[in-house]
């Protein structure tokens, strides 16, 4: 255990900071800042899986979720004050969304990533974070924000309706439901540091294999 704490770590911080960072809000409510620092926990489970194997990948994946789980419950408990009404920081179905994405894109991450594990260098990060951010991305902002769960609570249904109401796709294309908009958004920076994380990636597995070695 002691071999993969920097990962867990670094997870840890990674996953507190997208939950505080979410909340803050940029180009007219497009993207938040969290959707930068959020993609990098594929850069650390990818790290993990080539220096020390998809186990200790996934002993990293776990206690990310565990601080999530954690971060969720203290945000749903934290009310803020809207124009005559109160919401939670953290709706259920955002955590419920947020939990369910993590934990399935990051495992998925692992999986492919060891499939592409014999082949160069920058193959297995680039192709396993790829397909991990993508799941991520449909799997969060579906069970969040799309009309099709609406029936599954209708409390939880009233907390997120604001982003099924309709909105220039990407400030400026056809009505369509805004949170189709914050995907396609969302996914878009995940992809771009996809590309931007192989440098950190190869330098800091270089490192990490000539401390092992």
């Amino acid at each position: 255990m002691t071999r993969i704490l920097p990962g867990v770590l670094a997870m840890a911080t990674i996953v507190v900071a997208s939950n505080i960072l979410v909340q803050f809000l940029l180009l007219d409510g497009l993207l938040t800042w969290g959707a930068f620092t959020y993609p990098l926990a594929f850069l650390v489970t990818d790290v993990m899986n080539r220096v020390y194997g998809p186990s200790a990948a996934r002993k990293v994946v776990f206690s990310g979720l565990v601080v999530g789980i954690i971060c969720s419950l203290i945000g749903s408990r934290i009310m803020i004050q809207g124009d005559g009404f109160e919401y939670p920081a953290v709706a259920l179905r955002v955590a419920i969304g947020s939990a369910t994405a993590f934990l399935i894109a990051q495992l998925l991450d692992i999986v492919v990533f060891d499939r592409l594990r014999d082949g160069s260098w920058w193959k297995a990060p680039l192709g396993s974070t790829l397909v991990g951010s993508t799941v991520d991305t449909a799997i969060f902002f579906s069970i969040a924000f799309a009309a099709v769960f609406n029936g599954l609570s209708a409390s939880a249904a009233e907390e997120v309706m604001w982003a099924q109401d309709a909105a220039p796709f990407l400030l400026t294309g056809p009505e369509m439901p805004l949170w189709v908009t914050l995907a396609v958004a969302d996914w878009g920076v995940k992809l771009s540091i996809a590309l931007l994380a192989l440098v950190p990636f190869r330098f800091i597995v270089t490192r990490m294999l000539l401390r092992s070695a």
